[in-house]
């Protein structure tokens, strides 16, 4: 019987190309993936966007009176804008090619370029809308102890205990293990910490080093500035802000406000530690002061979505103190900042792109709610086949409470 090889089509090219694309994914294999296909079919399409529904929240009566309360559902919205791809192009003599052969020579590169572009992308999109930040010794790579304190912060945001992970950059992951070596482990997992110096999993987190880590830049903002927190209101997502001097605040940076406390999501309590928040546009202050800077959570002082404590809000004038350096380091200085987080605190959404007509080949696979179309054309002049694939994606940080940064 003679030998059959397996010569490439449209179909196995981009059935295996995803393959290769996910195997090269650390940050998105481990969140929230969806897959939309109204962008599959005419007449369905959206405008580029999704409308994601916000979990409904209630107050709890006291007696037996009864006391109603209105519903009214909230949405995130996520966009769906983001196109990348890898063009290729081969000779109809590599068409003989088996797909085993063109993998390893032009998919499995290609792929692992265009996994690691997509995943950067991803990870700066979301991390800065992570507020909760683990305050290492700053400069200083974390230790056992900021894991545990990152997995008490998801207990404190109620994130279920299954599908946590943390990602860590290889010099972050060099610490955890050391720190580790002296504890008693399962045999299994200090094999695979001495022969493959791979973590496993610590604290109930599944332990995932990446590259990708993001590295995240503070602007030039003080230690210190002050805020009028008696003027806030239920539902306000800026903060009235004075500084020493002109300085910049750049997307991601963490402050604390004296005074105003996180709170137990459900009781309402509050915890011993301040509440964070997250810089979401870039700022400068013009001369001393910023009329409306821009902060993730929102602040919510009552009611059911009540996410901060202040004991008195009437007294909490212009001398309140607001902690810039604290929390997310000093000053136009660079630290990687590892990601703890509940799988569904981040949600990677794809969709199909359309499928041209009068080409040589197209070809669209959906694997694992990651869409990729494949496109193949013939040069006559050339005898070539130029080749793109493409991917169409949109990002969000949707459940911020169940994420930790954590300083390095």
């Amino acid at each position: 019987m003679s030998n059959t090889i397996k010569t490439l089509t449209a179909g196995d090219i981009t059935r295996k190309a995803l393959s290769i694309l996910h195997n090269k994914s650390v940050f998105i294999k481990t969140i929230n993936r969806q897959y939309d296909d109204r962008f599959a079919r005419s007449g369905a399409k959206n405008g580029g966007y999704l409308e994601i529904r916000d979990p409904n929240q209630f107050t709890v009566r006291t007696g037996a009176v009864m006391d109603t309360q209105d519903v009214t559902e909230t949405t995130q919205q996520l966009v769906l804008a983001t196109q990348k791809g890898v063009d290729i192009n081969f000779s109809s003599a590599e068409l003989t090619l088996s797909l085993d052969d063109f993998a390893d020579r032009i998919l499995t590169p290609a792929m692992a370029r265009l996994a690691a572009d997509v995943e950067a992308t991803v990870i700066a999109a979301c991390y800065p809308y992570v507020y909760n930040f683990e305050n290492t010794t700053f400069a200083t790579k974390p230790t056992l102890d900021d894991i545990l304190a990152c997995r008490a912060k998801l207990q404190q945001g109620l994130a279920p205990t299954g599908d946590r992970y943390c990602m860590v950059d290889a010099l972050a992951a060099n610490a955890i293990i050391t720190d580790g070596q002296a504890l008693f482990h399962a045999a299994s997992e200090i094999e695979r910490q001495y022969s493959e110096g791979l973590l496993g999993t610590i604290s109930g987190m599944k332990m995932q080093e990446s590259e990708m880590t993001p590295v995240h830049t503070n602007g030039s903002r003080d230690t210190a500035g002050t805020a009028d927190l008696s003027a806030v209101a239920n539902g306000d997502t800026t903060i009235a802000l004075v500084t020493t001097d002109s300085e910049t605040f750049a997307v991601g940076d963490v402050l604390t406000l004296a005074g105003v406390y996180a709170v137990n999501p459900e009781t309402k309590t509050a915890y011993p530690h301040l509440q964070q928040f997250s810089v979401t546009e870039a700022a400068t202050s013009s001369g001393s002061a910023i009329a409306a800077l821009a902060i993730t959570p929102t602040i919510y002082k009552s009611g059911a979505k009540q996410n901060v404590y202040c004991a008195d809000w009437a007294e909490a004038t212009a001398a309140t103190v607001v902690d810039l350096a604290g929390s997310s380091g000093s000053a136009s200085t660079a630290y990687t900042n590892s990601l703890a987080y509940h799988k569904d605190a981040f949600t990677f959404v794809s969709a199909d792109l359309e499928m041209p007509q009068g080409v040589d080949f197209a070809a669209r696979e959906v694997y694992d709610g990651i869409s990729l179309r494949t496109v193949r054309q013939f040069d006559i002049v050339n005898d070539k086949f130029p080749c793109r694939i493409d991917v169409l994606f949109g990002q969000k940080t949707i459940r911020p409470e169940w994420a930790i940064r954590m300083c390095s």
